[in-house]
């Protein structure tokens, strides 16, 4: 057993000096990475898909690389945007880590990208261990999935700099539980922002790209959380020099202190630490 939590160690402990590295490389070229974890049947596809086309409408320079066990159907999906698309299939594996994002971004991402959105394996076990060199991570849930989703998946939305609940025009017929799932995420991540969106209705069009674009501009990813909250602990801080124009928010914000500052110096704090039980 010993032996087995060394090894997870080493191997996320090498992960995390690639990311720190991918993120380096990413920023001198001005591009931020946008990680969106979930569990399958979310509507992560369909919320990116939507947001991929608003940032072409808005002029912003936008890819998405999208994982998957098997088969394109989401990279087809998404390609529907005109962004560039790539399709990473993990061959069983249940997670990305950072040297395979390395490998596929190689010789394919555009020069001028500002923002990757990284669709993630639908899982929020694994994934959430694993810095992919991301500025934004994304955590998103269903109204379908339950109110008591992030006390079963304390880690993945512990390190979430946004949650997104999807699906919302479904929330009376799925008798879904606005104050208690609010609850359970700040029991999980004190003050993290939780917008409400669905792509059916157009509720909350935008709030991810603006949220991505705001980080680009230097604004932080994340205010700080209380000490001991689950998944927290070094953090990685960098910059950005860009400006970009981008419409107002389109989402509600809900949830104790979720403001997010603009700054001007470009420096935005980078929380992930992927396992709390790292030492």
């Amino acid at each position: 057993m010993c032996r087995s939590v060394e090894l997870r160690q080493a191997v996320l402990a090498r992960n995390d000096d690639g990311a720190r590295e991918l993120r380096a490389e990413l920023a001198a070229r001005g591009t931020v990475v946008v990680n969106l974890l979930s569990s399958p049947g979310s509507g992560k596809t369909a919320l990116l898909e939507a947001e991929l086309g608003l940032a072409r409408a808005r002029g912003v320079p936008v890819a998405a690389l999208t994982a998957d066990l098997a088969t394109e159907n989401d990279a087809v999906r998404l390609a529907r945007s005109g962004a560039p698309v790539k399709q990473v299939l993990t061959d069983g594996l249940c997670h990305l880590e950072t040297a395979m994002l390395r490998e596929h971004l190689a010789g394919w991402l555009p020069q001028d990208t500002r923002l990757l959105f990284v669709e993630n394996v639908g899982n929020l076990v694994c994934p959430a261990s694993y810095d992919l060199g991301e500025s934004l991570r994304v955590v998103l849930a269903s109204v379908t999935e339950g109110e008591d989703k992030p006390l079963k998946y304390p880690t993945a939305f512990g390190l979430a700099n946004l949650v997104l609940v999807t699906k919302a025009d479904l929330a009376v017929a799925a008798e879904f539980d606005e104050a208690a799932f609010l609850a359970s995420v700040a029991r999980v991540n004190p003050g993290v922002e939780v917008l409400f969106t669905s792509v059916r209705t157009g509720q909350g069009a935008g709030v991810l790209l603006d949220r991505a674009l705001a980080v680009l501009d230097g604004a932080e990813a994340h205010r700080p959380v209380m000490a001991g909250t689950p998944g927290h602990g070094h953090g990685h801080t960098h910059g950005h020099t860009h400006g970009h124009a981008h419409g107002p928010d389109a989402g509600h914000t809900h949830g104790p202190g979720a403001e997010h500052g603009h700054g001007h110096d470009g420096a935005h704090a980078h929380p992930h630490a992927p396992v709390a039980d790292r030492s």
